[in-house]
């Protein structure tokens, strides 16, 4: 079977940064629907559209291919004593962007009073290298494509 919409594709990938940095081991095998899900990057859907089960290619992804160019507005401070308790440099918010949307913050620094935040995603504005070898291809059930994602060993737990 090819890849095509509505197919969980299952396989495993190595993710390196532009420096050669392995981000991803690619011992562990995901499965995604295909298809405009929004379950891997678009870049990879289109790299493997069409292929079947034992196919492998290494796809090259400019940020805006990947996890986007970084987005500076994204970065803001707050108030240390507006911020909730035992979260450190590293750990994670919740909050709303200048547009009232929903947006992860990551703690980058705190410094005296003041808390830096980061709304971009780590890999923001990195040129990712990914090493993809797909193991299974096969038709998604109705409740897959309900759901808008993979289901299974390697897919969603509900």
């Amino acid at each position: 079977m090819n890849i095509t919409k509505d197919t969980v594709v299952t396989l495993t990938f190595r993710a390196s940064d532009a420096s050669g940095k392995l981000l991803e081991d690619g011992k562990t095998p995901r499965s995604y629907l295909h298809g405009g899900y929004g379950n891997t990057l678009p870049g990879i859907e289109t790299a493997l559209e069409g292929q079947a089960a034992g196919y492998q290619t290494t796809v090259k992804l400019a940020p805006a291919d990947a996890f986007g160019e970084r987005d500076e507005s994204l970065v803001t401070t707050i108030p240390k004593k507006d911020f909730p308790p035992g979260v450190k440099v590293g750990g994670q918010l919740e909050g709303h962007d200048d547009q009232g949307r929903h947006q992860v913050f990551t703690v980058v620094k705190i410094k005296g009073d003041t808390v830096h935040l980061d709304g971009n995603h780590p890999l923001a504005g990195q040129t990712l290298t990914f090493q993809l070898k797909v193991l299974d291809v096969k038709a998604a059930s109705a409740e897959e494509i309900a759901h808008g994602h993979a289901h299974g060993a390697h897919g969603h737990h509900h």
